[in-house]
């Protein structure tokens, strides 16, 4: 269990006195809940109705907090993007786990081993049959185990069918693998604008899913689990009828890099629940103003930031280093000390550069949460 960092102290110190959301030390990730609520029972909803399982991607928090509240929501479990966000989820008691990245070499299968073995239900994919050599060699009892398939992306996954069918024979010959199904994430379809042409990419790709699930059924394999789809493939993929579970991670929260992709369309319809709050530290330049809020506080893999707080709406933001941020002034005054709250560029990455995620409900700061796996690369 990592410390406490010392400054947390004098922010828990603020927990539920009423208007304490203005106190928060910025720049920081603040959580409102009622967006938060209704976007966990608006897609809970929608993958019941569409007869899905819903296994939410943890990589978007790393948090338990947001987690837990997940699975009370609706959701069978979480997914974790590597070993080291697992670990951190199940110390905190989230009792079912898919891992959805190839691990590979001893050490890393001995770890997904133990999380196996303490586990209620835990899962990870494998794509090569080196991978399944590895993790049967050091298994403690049964793992079980899905074949990871490539959607067209070709980051990971198997490529074809006669790949498929060679993991899933070297499984076979480990008695201590379960083999429960398969994994198709199509990545690179989450943010193509437009419903229509994300419909067309999910058609393509699961077309190909489609010739590797034959090919392992006349193996005689049993496929329990399909899952895969995200946030912005979420339409699309529940009408392929392929798919019999989901991992979808952004819906949450929302940012602007879904917001630009997914505009009016229904996959989109969440309420941004995040936000970074940041402060104006200078309003001494006549042009515009610098806030506590740079390189460290966002995502630069999308698009800029944008100022969600009314008065700075049209005032575009731009980077100024490290710890800093340029907004441009507004035609109103503005003063030093003067708050605002940021729609997050790419939530995930954000996320990942703070410690904690402070809840609020309306001005009044309900909890702070630490995000436990933050940094777990592993």
């Amino acid at each position: 269990m990592k410390a406490e960092r010392p400054h947390l102290a004098a922010i828990r110190a603020l927990i539920g006195h009423p208007g304490s959301r203005g106190l928060i030390p910025t720049p920081a990730a603040v959580l409102d809940l009622d967006a938060f609520e209704a976007n966990l029972a608006r897609m809970a909803a929608r993958a019941k109705a569409a007869h899905l399982a819903l296994r939410p991607h943890a990589k978007s928090h790393k948090c338990a907090a947001i987690a837990h509240r997940q699975i009370v929501a609706g959701a069978v479990g979480i997914c974790c993007a590597k070993l080291a966000e697992a670990e951190a989820m199940a110390a905190a008691g989230i009792a079912s786990i898919l891992v959805t990245s190839p691990i590979v070499g001893p050490a890393s299968a001995q770890r997904a081993a133990r999380l196996a073995r303490d586990m209620a239900d835990f899962r990870i994919v494998i794509d090569h049959p080196d991978g399944a050599a590895e993790l049967g060699a050091v298994a403690q009892g049964p793992i079980q185990v899905l074949i990871d398939v490539d959607p067209g992306m070709g980051r990971t996954g198997v490529h074809d069918a006669v790949q498929a069918v060679e993991v899933a024979r070297a499984i076979a010959a480990q008695p201590n693998l379960t083999f429960i199904g398969v994994q198709c994430y199509g990545g690179h379809w989450q943010h193509i604008e437009g419903a229509d042409a994300r419909a067309a990419a999910v058609a393509d790709g699961m077309a190909r899913l489609q010739i590797v699930l034959a090919a392992l059924r006349a193996t005689g394999a049993d496929i329990k689990v399909v899952t895969g789809g995200g946030t912005g493939s979420f339409a699309a993929d529940a009408a392929q009828g392929v798919l019999t579970e989901v991992q979808p991670g952004s819906y949450p929260f929302m940012d602007r890099e879904y917001r630009v992709a997914l505009g009016d369309d229904p996959d989109g319809a969440f309420q941004q629940a995040l936000t970074i709050a940041a402060s104006v530290i200078s309003a001494n330049h006549p042009q515009w103003v610098t806030v506590d809020a740079g390189l460290k506080a966002f995502a630069t893999d999308g698009p800029l930031p944008v100022a969600l707080t009314e008065k700075f709406a049209h005032s575009p933001y731009s980077f100024f280093g490290d710890e800093h941020g340029r907004l441009m002034r507004p035609d109103t005054a503005v003063a030093r000390g003067e708050r605002l709250d940021f729609m997050p560029p790419h939530v995930d990455p954000t996320l990942d550069r703070y410690d904690v995620i402070h809840l609020v409900r309306g001005d009044v700061l309900q909890e702070i949460v630490p995000l436990e796996a933050r940094g777990a690369s592993q």
